[in-house]
């Protein structure tokens, strides 16, 4: 039982008053109230024990903006986004991103005076853009299908290695996932794949540029043209969605010649991040379409309760409206010049990093940061410790490096995966650099017995 003190009234101690002799309750709600300034410094004092979210390599998710957009974040907290009759300002805010989104893939009847001629919607990430580009694709296979859809199971062709998002939008919506399995030195599915599995129910096809495993782009502009080859031929006529949701915002920058987006007739949706490379904080995410027709109107929904005519497309309502401004204040502050610099300086510093650990006897690059700012790598030999050991020892330096095994047909293949972020420089990597080769000399030290093979760090 704590010891209790008697303190003065005019004495306010800030870790020796209340907290020490009345701690806190940890799962009920406390029966007196604090002063904001004690129940801040409770918080924040127990959020010290966190990672640090600028050392953290494990998550695609921005870390970092700019201090401005740190204040227009915080000044619009309280702004409800699907509110957009009380809240015009912003609503009209959303729409220019949504624009510039479309066009920045090659959408089609975009007009610069009216961006209500783009097709898509701000989502809460890429979760719930998969979702909807997911469901368009549903419904628009039912229209074509016709009566007697229900006798059907419809079904999604991708590889083994989408975001676990797309195994939730298949158990959710009752579509069968038809998973391409990936192979030891391929990680991506190939065109071949696709023809082999798609048929008169397939209600499309997902592509990612930019997967999570990796950081590969999946050939999109090939398995488009493999489908367009089968319709053609009489075969079956399935769209192509793109999972950009981690290149989205690199590859129209670092590759503006690469065909994966609307310039493609067979890509219908795409997803992207903007709390990925489009550098906001989580969670803003979009999906666009080609055009109108390829969002069927059955799914869109129209409320006036809050004030007006609405349509809505989402699975959520109620969200802040601070992530679409910080969005917008991305596009403004860094334009198409700002995000080609950010995303070739973030490129550079990958295969700096890439280049310097393959040097050594240890590493195998899978991935070297050239597609994305993403270095893959896997140990090179048996050296009596796994990827998982070399992670576990990232740790002791502060920094979390995930490792993990590779999907199905390649689960026998651990690696190791650096995302380089905005905020992530040139001197880190080196300092990482540096610490992994001083965890690889004590383990090596170590061998022939890794010591935590049984330790499965969580990866994002």
């Amino acid at each position: 039982m704590p010891y209790k003190l008697s303190l003065s009234p005019s004495i306010s101690p800030a870790y020796t008053g209340r907290l020490s002799t009345a701690p806190v309750p940890a799962l009920k709600l406390p029966d007196e109230d604090m002063e904001p300034a004690a129940a801040y410094r409770f918080i924040h004092d127990e959020l010290m024990l966190d990672g640090n979210s600028r050392l953290n390599l494990a998550t695609f998710v921005t870390t970092w903006m700019d201090p401005e957009a740190d204040k227009l974040m915080a000044d619009t907290f309280d702004k409800n986004m699907i509110d957009k009759d009380e809240y015009p300002a912003t609503a009209a805010i959303e729409s220019r991103c949504v624009s510039m989104v479309a066009d920045l893939f090659h959408a089609e009847g975009l007009r610069d005076d009216d961006p209500a001629t783009a097709t898509g919607v701000s989502t809460i990430g890429s979760s719930e853009a998969v979702m909807l580009g997911g469901l368009a694709l549903k419904w628009r296979w039912r229209a074509k299908v016709g009566k007697g859809w229900e006798k059907r199971t419809p079904n999604l062709v991708m590889g083994s290695n989408v975001q676990v998002v797309w195994e939730k939008f298949c158990r959710y919506f009752d579509v069968e996932p038809r998973y391409l399995p990936m192979e030891k030195g391929r990680y991506v599915i190939t065109a071949e794949q696709v023809l082999d599995a798609v048929d008169e129910n397939t209600i499309g096809v997902v592509a990612i540029l930019g997967t999570t495993f990796t950081g590969e782009l999946e050939p999109v502009a090939q398995i488009c043209a493999a489908l367009d080859k089968l319709a053609a031929g009489g075969g079956v006529d399935v769209p192509v969605h793109v999972d950009a949701a981690s290149g989205g915002f690199v590859v129209p920058f670092l590759q503006p010649d690469l065909l994966w987006d609307f310039r493609l007739p067979r890509v219908v949706s795409i997803n992207v991040s903007g709390h990925k490379y489009g550098l906001t904080y989580p969670g803003i995410g979009f999906v666009v379409w080609r055009g109108h027709e390829h969002l069927p109107e059955e799914l869109v929904f129209r409320v006036n309760y809050l004030g007006g005519d609405m349509p809505t497309f989402s699975l959520n309502f109620s969200r802040p409206g601070n992530q679409v401004i910080g969005q917008y204040y991305n596009f403004l502050r860094l334009g198409r010049a700002g995000y080609t610099q950010v995303m070739g300086c973030l490129s550079s510093t990958a295969r700096w990093l890439a280049d310097e650990l393959r040097k050594g006897k240890h590493f195998e690059v899978i991935s070297d940061g050239s597609a994305i700012p993403v270095v893959c790598l896997r140990l090179a030999g048996n050296f009596g410790y796994t990827e998982f050991d070399v992670s576990h020892a990232l740790r002791s330096y502060g920094w979390q490096v995930p490792a993990y095994t590779m999907p199905a047909d390649a689960t026998d293949v651990a690696v190791l995966r650096v995302v380089v972020r905005e905020g992530f420089s040139a001197d880190l990597a080196r300092s990482l650099r540096d610490d992994m080769m001083s965890a690889l000399a004590s383990l090596d030290d170590l061998k022939p017995g890794g010591h935590f093979n049984n330790q499965r760090p969580f990866a994002h």
